[in-house]
């Protein structure tokens, strides 16, 4: 049993495999899977910010300003527009993994600056990887579980880049209800339209179950 496990983590891991379901969806599995994919960013982000400081003299990765609350409700609203949203709308496996290209593609504009000396190379690179992890996971029925790793990696973002002082500590903004407050309000409305997107779809199922 313990080998057939290794082996199924072996094949998701397969980049010829990155487009399918995967083979289990436990917690324990998709936590790999989050790992996995994460650690592979990790590497494209750190060998593509070498290449680019070569190309770009005194390139430095660009920040916008953000706070605890903004990183937290991100990943409830990225996910339910790009993946959640679009596949119990569609069930199109191929419209959500576009939609997870236009997601990663959005990341190079994190920048103050929309010039090509100064857009978010480092920070794109690094999600290229992650939209696989969250279009798999969305496909392999445990969107959940898309939402609470993205946040959670937010958030640990967040309190690294705190800790190395390379943006405030700040948990809100100043302006709070005008800044914050249409985000989890926003965050709230995606994912109430993206469950009753599942109910409808798991509706239909047990319809036909029926049938």
């Amino acid at each position: 049993m313990e080998s057939q496990f290794w082996s199924d983590v072996g094949r998701d891991f397969n980049p010829k495999n990155w487009i399918l379901k995967y083979r289990r969806n436990s917690v324990l599995y998709l936590t790999l899977m989050v790992l996995f994919y994460h650690a592979i960013g990790v590497v494209i982000m750190v060998i593509g910010y070498l290449f680019i400081t070569t190309i770009i003299n005194n390139y430095e990765e660009p920040t916008i300003p953000i706070t605890g609350v903004s990183v937290i409700f991100a990943g409830p609203i990225e996910e339910s527009i790009f993946f959640g949203i679009p596949f119990y709308a569609t069930s199109s496996n191929i419209l959500v993994l576009g939609g997870g290209v236009v997601w990663a593609m959005f990341h190079i504009l994190n920048t103050p600056s929309l010039q090509l000396d100064s857009l978010a190379y480092a920070n794109w690179l690094f999600v290229i990887p992650s939209l696989f992890l969250s279009y798999r996971t969305w496909i392999s029925g445990k969107g959940w579980f898309a939402i609470l790793a993205h946040s959670a990696w937010n958030i640990l973002f967040f309190i690294a880049g705190c800790m190395s002082n390379q943006f405030p500590c700040t948990i809100a903004s100043e302006k709070s209800l005008s800044n914050d407050m249409p985000l989890v309000v926003l965050s709230l409305i995606l994912i109430m339209i993206t469950y009753w997107l599942y109910r409808r779809v798991a509706k239909r199922a047990n319809y036909k179950l029926a049938t």
